[in-house]
């Protein structure tokens, strides 16, 4: 396979100039994640018109160059299964990707299972057959061998011929705009994720009173500060488990924080006032500026309800040739039913009373509240045996 390799700043500047008149790029990445604050990036494979590289950002300060132009408009640019990707490239430019087309995300929209691999997309719509036997590999080791290079570039040749085969698909569907606003709701989902406090992805949380749960934020951030110094993942500095108990002694006495079982642990030793820092913050902090629990949506209707309706995206789904997870789940679906039934018309729009899912869920599901739509068998040897009919009422 014929390719380049980069392995400096210069060359890299200097293929991404001959490439920025091209009308599309593909790329993809590779990076190792186990034991960094913020995944390291390996390798990066790019295919733009004629030309096909690998980038070695191991070799160079940094590959600023290549998220430049892909922050910029003025191409298409492809990927698969893209979120990793939409990441660096905020991280290195403060934007997202410019005109993304992302084929994992496009092949929801027509049919194809949702989250699809590369390879089933390869599958499907080249008839082509992706060799495996790298998806362990350390990318940080070099040398790279001749196999490695070769299964990674395979990850981006055949990304413009799908995309071409998907935009078709897509638009003849008349679902370029739902396209279009999904990827920008991931590409902001992403860059939120980088930009949002997420103590409430803490392990743990449930039954924890506002004190408490400001606890958890404080060490929270601490365990992030921390994290971000030292390169290491949040949980290998403190554990979410250690952070819950924590928070359920509301004290910011050292020797009472030393007494919980597994902060004995030699690293934590010498934070045992940073953190007891970080705890009397959030017992100060006044009740009016503490944080609430979000407003359960999971109550007040009947869960037979929310599982009938829920069973019920698959046959609207089948109905709209799309992938049933590219629409919502059951979280969704109890989330619509609270807003429907519990008198909440003045609160935000459910998820799936949103943009293009509106079009999809949004009046099916109503009218099956209504009793206008019922569901019957209409063959039950197929795989999705369901179909909506009108009751004429």
């Amino acid at each position: 396979m014929q390719h380049e390799t980069i392995n400096t700043r210069a060359l890299l500047e200097q293929f991404c100039e001959r490439i920025s008149t091209e009308a599309w790029v593909a790329f993809d990445t590779e990076f190792v994640s186990e034991d960094r604050y913020r995944p390291q990036l390996c390798l990066l494979q790019i295919a733009a018109g004629e030309q096909l590289a690998v980038v070695d950002p191991l070799t160079m300060p940094d590959t600023q160059p290549f998220w430049d132009l892909i922050s910029s408009p003025g191409r298409t640019v492809i990927a698969h299964a893209a979120r990793e990707e939409i990441r660096f490239c905020y991280r290195f430019t403060g934007k997202p990707i410019a005109e993304l087309f992302d084929v994992q995300l496009a092949a929801g929209f027509t049919g194809i299972e949702y989250p699809a691999s590369l390879g089933t997309l390869v599958s499907r719509l080249e008839g082509k057959t992706l060799p495996k036997g790298e998806s362990r590999t350390n990318w940080r080791h070099r040398p790279l061998s001749s196999h490695q290079i070769r299964y990674a570039l395979q990850d981006v040749t055949e990304l413009r011929s799908m995309q071409q085969k998907l935009v078709a698909t897509v638009e003849k569907m008349k679902r370029a705009s739902w396209l279009a606003e999904e990827t920008a709701a991931l590409q902001q989902a992403v860059i939120d994720g980088e930009v949002q406090e997420n103590w409430r992805r803490v392990s743990g949380l449930s039954g924890l009173s506002p004190r408490q749960m400001e606890i958890v934020r404080q060490i929270w951030l601490w365990r992030e500060a921390r994290a971000k110094a030292t390169d290491q993942p949040p949980r290998r500095v403190l554990r979410d488990d250690l952070v819950i108990e924590l928070a359920r002694r509301q004290t910011d006495q050292v020797d009472r924080i030393r007494s919980v079982r597994g902060m004995e642990r030699r690293n934590l030793v010498p934070y045992y006032d940073e953190l007891a820092v970080a705890i009397r913050t959030a017992l100060e902090l006044p009740d009016d500026q503490l944080p609430r629990r979000p407003r359960s949506s999971r109550k007040n209707f009947s869960n037979m309800l929310s599982q009938f309706l829920s069973m019920s995206i698959a046959c609207v789904c089948r109905q709209h040739q799309m992938s049933p997870a590219i629409v919502g789940n059951m979280d969704n679906v109890r989330e619509l039913l609270a807003y429907e039934l519990n008198d909440r018309q003045d609160e935000k729009l459910p998820y799936l009373l949103q943009g293009w899912r509106s079009e999809v869920i949004g009046k099916s599901f109503r009218e099956l509240l209504t009793g206008k739509l019922a569901i019957r068998v209409f063959d039950k040897h197929a795989d999705e045996p369901l179909e909506f009919i009108e009751t004429n009422q």
